[in-house]
């Protein structure tokens, strides 16, 4: 006969103190900044908000949310706290390099375990706690996109589209650009990258496809619950993806014409009224283009070592090589008549009803992970006078609604995963201080 288990009552209780231990022990408290929490409503002076675990359990102020005993005190006077950034187009296989066939030759090797992680983790110290990877090859996406969810690596949760999806790949990027040929091949290349598990469909070079190609990629993707996300370089990308009902466009294109053309503009402004579909997005990446001529001319940004963090010393020097002289490189020739056309073309797309995302294109040459996204808020802002809650809304709110996680992520608000921010000073007054964020929390683990 077995005898009764009989548990001592000591024992038992040294559990129960221990386990109270380690909750009050994963129990934080950001105690005084000024919460600015991406609904765009009136900041809250003296703000507190509790984190228990991974996630937001209350918000509120000094005066009105007692500090639970045992937690940890975050001190955040002084600072302007919000949501954790998102920058919703990313290269994070690319670093700045200026020669893109031959990084693209010489590096595929490298970027599951050094460079893809590299850009990561530079994001996430630069505050941004979500990003979304727009082209890169299908297995390493996927890899250091779940072992960044499984904590094993430090990063941004991502958003993946694995390769590009467009008519043809350019020479040797047949790895990360896929083709399509045909209607059915078009929906079979969609279903693939489905079916692997990535977050969204990246389309390119769609006025280069029939029409019955593109909206076999749209419609694939929607059936199986993805967006696209679509180039918008040219004019005729605008219209096919317009047409078929991509979801969001990248990019502030057309080279050097001065505006977009009125029929494309009337175009969006027929989608943006129809509210049965939901908002219409669009990510014009406008910096990389703006700033080329201040870095051209005042390169010492270039030696900030921020870029350098997770790249072997040889991938360092083999980047600084490549982009030694800046105004020589042909990426950029064409840049200094461009960028006159940016904030007409910006204000266009703002006007016509669209909700813009930040964005930043980050990894093209001379464009480092560490530094893009406030560079890009910096512009909006400061260049084109966009008001700055606004602009804050497009890099936290917005993004999470466009990806379907706003439900998660997005604001400093109860039940949220607790991806929150703290930077020294008054971000509404001077954006360009998220050049140096002092605290970055990713689903409550702190980071920085």
């Amino acid at each position: 006969m077995k005898r009764p288990i009989r548990l001592n009552l000591s024992f038992i209780l040294l559990l129960l103190m221990s386990y109270g231990l380690i909750a009050q022990n994963n129990m934080k408290a950001l105690v005084g900044g000024t919460l600015i929490d991406g609904f765009s409503s009136t900041p809250i002076q003296n703000s507190v908000i509790i984190i228990e675990g991974e996630r937001i359990t209350a918000v509120g102020t000094i005066k009105t949310l007692p500090i639970p005993e045992g937690a940890e005190v975050i001190s955040t006077e002084g600072m302007s706290v919000l949501p954790g950034l998102w920058d919703m187009h990313v290269h994070l296989m690319l670093t700045g390099h200026s020669n893109y066939s031959y990084w693209d030759r010489t590096y595929p090797p490298l970027f599951k375990d050094v460079i893809m992680p590299a850009s990561a983790h530079q994001l996430l110290l630069a505050g941004v706690t979500s990003a979304r990877d727009l082209g890169g090859p299908l297995e390493e996406s996927l890899d250091v996109r779940d072992r960044i969810n499984r904590g094993e690596i430090p990063g941004p949760t991502l958003y993946v589209s694995g390769p590009f999806i467009q008519k043809a790949p350019y020479p040797d990027t047949e790895q990360f650009r896929w083709g399509v040929d045909g209607e059915k091949d078009a929906r079979n290349k969609v279903k693939t990258l489905a079916d692997a598990g990535v977050d969204v469909i990246k389309l390119i070079d769609q006025d280069q496809m029939t029409m019955e190609e593109v909206h076999a990629v749209v419609d694939e993707a929607h059936a199986n619950g993805l967006k696209v996300v679509a180039h918008s370089h040219r004019p005729e990308e605008i219209r096919r993806g317009l047409i078929a009902g991509v979801d969001n466009f990248e990019h502030t294109g057309l080279s050097s014409a001065p505006r977009y053309p009125d029929d494309v503009m009337e175009m969006i402004k027929e989608r943006t009224a129809q509210m049965n579909l939901g908002p219409m997005f669009w990510t014009p990446t406008v910096e990389v283009l703006y700033n080329y001529e201040y870095i051209r001319d005042n390169p010492e940004e270039l030696d900030n070592d921020s870029w350098h963090l997770g790249l072997p010393d040889s991938v360092v020097a083999d980047i600084k090589r490549s982009i030694a002289y800046p105004n020589r490189l042909p990426y950029f020739q064409l840049t200094p008549v461009r960028r006159p056309t940016l904030e007409t073309k910006f204000n266009q797309l703002k006007k016509s009803g669209l909700v813009l995302l930040i964005g930043t294109d980050s990894g093209v040459p001379m464009k480092f992970h560490s530094q893009s996204t406030w560079h890009e808020l910096d512009v909006w802002v400061n260049e084109f006078g966009v008001d700055p809650m606004y602009a804050l809304k497009a890099a936290t709110y917005w993004p999470s609604v466009m990806q379907g996680v706003s439900d998660q992520v997005g604001t400093v608000s109860e039940g949220k995963y607790a991806d929150i921010i703290a930077v020294k000073g008054d971000v509404l007054r001077h954006i360009s201080i998220l050049q140096d964020v002092d605290i970055v929390i990713k689903h409550g683990k702190r980071f920085k």
